[in-house]
C-alpha cells in the first residue's frame, strides 16, 4: 500500500503497465450525496424541476461519466465496461439525495475510478439542473464502498456494515 504506482523510480508520472495482468471480472461500488433545501428536494421528487426529470438525466450523466473516466483522469486506462448502474435514494430527514454507482468489467485493471466518476457526474448533474433555485447545494461523502476482483480481491470500506 505504500507504493505509489503512478510514479516511476525518478518520480515522473506514468500510466501503470497492466499488460501482463490477466483480465478478470471486476466490480466497484461508490456512493455520495447531495444536500439541498427541502423545497428543492420536494421539487425533484415531484418531477417538476424546470429542466425536466432531474434524476433520469442524472442517471444517464452518471453512466456517461463512468464511460468517459479515462478522458477525465489522465492516467486511467480506457476500459470496456460491461455494466453501469446508478441508483438514487432521497433522504427526507437530511434533505439530501444519496447516489450509488456500481460498475463492472472484465479487464486487467479495476473500475474504482469509473464508479467514483459516475457518482460525481450524477451529483454534479443534479446540481446543474437545480442551481437556479438552490445554489447552496453541497456534494458530500463521495467514496468507494466496495470492490471485487484483481490481485487484491474483495475490499469493503471498514465503516460499512
Amino acid at each position: 500500500m505504500d507504493e505509489l504506482t503512478h510514479f516511476d523510480e525518478q518520480g515522473a508520472a506514468r500510466m501503470v503497465d497492466v499488460g501482463d495482468k490477466p483480465a478478470t471480472r471486476r466490480s466497484a461500488l461508490a456512493a455520495g450525496r447531495i444536500r439541498m433545501h427541502p423545497a428543492t428536494l420536494a421539487r425533484i421528487r415531484q418531477g417538476g424541476a424546470d429542466k425536466g426529470d432531474v434524476l433520469g438525466v442524472a442517471r444517464i450523466a452518471g453512466i456517461m461519466g463512468a464511460k468517459r473516466t479515462a478522458d477525465l483522469i489522465p492516467l486511467c486506462h480506457p476500459l470496456a465496461l460491461s455494466r453501469v448502474e446508478i441508483a438514487f435514494a432521497p433522504d427526507l430527514e437530511a434533505s439530501a439525495i444519496d447516489c450509488q454507482a456500481r460498475v463492472e468489467t472484465t479487464a486487467p485493471t479495476g473500475v474504482e475510478m469509473e464508479a467514483l466518476c459516475a457518482v460525481q457526474v450524477a451529483l454534479l448533474t443534479i446540481y446543474d439542473m437545480c442551481k437556479a433555485r438552490d445554489r447552496a447545494m453541497s456534494i458530500e461523502q463521495v467514496r468507494l464502498l466496495e470492490k471485487h476482483g484483481g490481485r487484491s480481491g474483495h475490499w469493503r470500506r471498514p465503516d460499512q456494515a
